[in-house]
């Protein structure tokens, strides 16, 4: 792994590298980029930063404020796996240009923000993030709007609607489509994308991830994991960007498109980002304890207590799209259910109970989806936990049943998670000051993406007319 600006330095020189592309991230999630030639890229760039229009990226600066500068980070480096000709990527962070000051509405820098927050904390001086990342590989999508028309179109040869379709440009149609919530762990032929993500895991391990499984997921039509292994929040955040990129090219090379969307498919199950978590202190883990319930130590319990209290408006960054709330339905496997239990998939955080070892301790927040900002997402639950530790929240009795199978008189008395965006938008605008604890997140972060929220996407799929509204309304 590089370490310095030397080893930079060195790499490009030994590597024959002719490009150096620098990353950031918006507060969305999305990744930019720009290159530059490995001949005007010097120890300089680290140092002195490389500008950039910073009122051009949403979410960031007005025009009269737009200058801005990235520092790379010489820990990230990778030679990219795609591009054609030898290029060297560096995440980087951003800063004024007058003041040297570190942005306040940067992703990356706030979550390393929330690592040094835990630290100051004195509860742990670690936290391990582990997320399983799902999405959809297509063979066609096709998409589009005006004024007087909306529409979308996906097409997968796993697609269970295909199982009569006739012969096509294709050839002919031999079976073993998979139903609706059929697609979890086939063999070959129904699973069909096996060679693709065995690229995807090969070329994520080129470019130093760590991938613990790969697998088919639950749903029709090309729904996929590939989980990455646990480590740390600010590395799983770079990891997440990373993941995704090389998911979406890969997918690419194959003819295929990849989405991240949670819900694209109407009727079967969406793609979520389970994000296992744990802290850790001096070496050993604070999450254990042989005599609490799942062998969870008060430290646990009392971080469980938080992400459950604050869980709608974690959720503003952890399911952050209006789709998202199209899979937080009952009936999907969805965890809106706000209790933990030990082993249940239907508790928004559950306990997993695979090995007995107090290492393996750890709590799973099941609600994430992965058109989450990773570095957002991530640093937002681990500021709820901290509060719930450091406040004693208790997360009340633990509900060791199928929560989606509930007497009615049973299921009323559960809380659910908000049912749309808005409504998590507004429970961050009215629950954050957890998050601005150590000048982790900033008001003006927090402003400007519930501000964008609203306008660019709430507002956007609310004043639109809907396709199925034509089926229901039309001919009324």
């Amino acid at each position: 792994m590089t370490q310095t600006v030397a080893d930079v330095l060195n790499l490009i020189k030994e590597k024959n590298i002719r490009m150096v592309d620098i990353r950031f991230t918006d507060p969305f999630g999305m990744w930019h980029h720009f290159s530059i030639s490995s001949r005007e890229f010097s120890e300089d760039s680290f140092e002195e930063g490389l500008g950039f229009d910073g009122s051009s990226i949403r979410g960031f600066q007005t025009i009269d404020q737009s200058d801005m500068i990235l520092l790379p980070d010489p820990t990230t480096a990778f030679i990219d796996p795609i591009f054609k000709i030898p290029t060297l990527v560096l995440i980087a962070d951003i800063y004024d240009p007058i003041t040297r000051a570190s942005y306040n509405k940067d992703p990356r820098l706030t979550a390393k923000r929330a690592e040094a927050y835990l630290a100051q904390t004195g509860i742990g001086d670690t936290i391990f993030i582990g997320p399983e990342a799902e999405f959809f590989l297509f063979n066609d999508v096709r998409y589009g709007g005006g004024i007087n028309s909306s529409f979308y179109f996906v097409d997968s040869s796993e697609g269970w609607w295909n199982s009569g379709k006739e012969l096509s440009q294709l050839g002919p149609n031999l079976g073993a489509q998979i139903p609706p919530k059929g697609g979890y762990f086939p063999v070959p032929p129904a699973d069909s994308l096996q060679d693709v993500r065995t690229q995807m895991v090969l070329t994520m391990e080129d470019i130093g991830l760590n991938i613990e499984v790969h697998h088919h997921e639950v749903a029709t039509a090309g729904q996929c994991e590939i989980d990455l292994r646990f480590d740390t929040l600010l590395t799983m955040a770079d990891a997440v960007m990373k993941y995704k990129y090389v998911v979406k090219n890969v997918a690419r090379q194959n003819g295929l498109t990849a989405t991240f969307m949670p819900k694209p498919l109407f009727a079967d199950n969406g793609s979520g980002m389970h994000v296992h978590q744990s802290i850790w202190k001096g070496g050993e883990t604070a999450m254990f304890d042989e005599n609490g319930y799942a062998g969870l130590s008060d430290t646990a319990r009392y971080y469980i207590g938080g992400l459950l209290k604050h869980a709608p408006a974690i959720l503003a960054f952890a399911a952050p799209s209006t789709n998202s709330y199209k899979r937080l339905v009952p009936g999907y496997e969805a965890p809106i259910n706000l209790v933990y239990s030990q082993r249940n998939r239907s508790a928004i955080c559950r306990i997993p109970m695979y090995s007995g070892s107090p290492k393996a301790k750890r709590v799973e927040f099941r609600a994430p989806d992965p058109s989450a900002n990773p570095y957002l997402a991530f640093s937002a639950m681990l500021m709820a936990g901290l509060d719930g530790v450091k406040n004693q929240i208790d997360p009340g009795t633990p509900l060791d049943k199928d929560l989606y199978d509930l007497p009615p008189e049973e299921a009323a008395e559960i809380t659910n998670t908000p049912g749309t965006l808005s409504a998590v938008l507004d429970a961050l605008e009215d629950d954050h000051e957890f998050l601005l604890q150590g000048d982790v997140f900033s008001k003006a972060l927090i402003d400007s993406y519930i501000e964008y929220k609203r306008e660019a996407e709430v507002d956007a799929v609310r004043l639109r007319p809907h396709p199925h509204e034509f089926a229901l309304y039309f001919d009324i």
